[in-house]
């Protein structure tokens, strides 16, 4: 449908109900995309979704990814926004530049090559939401759209090494060993006392 045409109809729809009903989401889906795609290099695709809403049938949103460097684009976002959201207020303030320096460079190394890895099917990737509060270790995973199951977790965890204070290990685990071994992102030093619980 032309652009002008989806305008005006989001126009008359304001219009005529008095700004009570919102126009359909997929008459702004190629003015999202287009910005999408220019700003970040990845795409917000419509998928048709089964959810319903007072009856009225509503499509998802999905990002489908075009190559390796635009899936890294979005899940260093995805990575970044979900650690600041699991620091905290009390936490974040401390840890987030020394994070910020050394444990996302090697984060973005691991997403590139799992990105590298699945280059094939890079639209089946996708990054999970919520990380864990409380004492929990999840930050967050990159699992397959598809199956539903997890490939990479990306995690954090407490230790209190005896007389050598608090720290935070980074690190990742990975589905081919079952999620057993633990691989180092790197470490950061809080102090001698022990640290907030996370997202406090």
């Amino acid at each position: 449908m032309p652009r002008w045409l989806k305008r005006m109809l989001v126009v008359l729809i304001t219009v005529f109900t008095f700004g009570l009903v919102t126009p359909p989401e997929y008459l702004y889906v190629d003015d999202a995309k287009a910005d999408k795609q220019h700003k970040s290099g990845y795409i917000r695709d419509v998928v048709p979704s089964t959810t319903t809403f007072e009856d009225a049938e509503l499509p998802s949103i999905h990002f489908k990814f075009e190559d390796v460097d635009s899936f890294v684009a979005y899940a260093m976002d995805q990575a970044e926004k979900q650690s600041v959201e699991k620091f905290g207020t009390k936490i974040g303030p401390v840890i987030e530049e020394e994070f910020r320096g050394a444990v996302l460079p090697e984060i973005e190394k691991v997403l590139t090559d799992i990105g590298t890895e699945r280059e094939q099917d890079i639209t089946n990737l996708e990054i999970s939401e919520h990380p864990a509060s409380g004492y929990g270790e999840k930050i967050f995973h990159v699992y397959d759209l598809q199956s539903g199951q997890d490939l990479i977790r990306f995690h954090v965890r407490r230790e209190n090494p005896p007389k050598d204070g608090h720290w935070f290990n980074f690190h990742y685990h990975k589905a081919e060993d079952n999620f057993q071994k633990h691989y180092t992102l790197g470490k950061i030093y809080w102090n001698r006392n022990m640290p907030p619980k996370w997202m406090s």
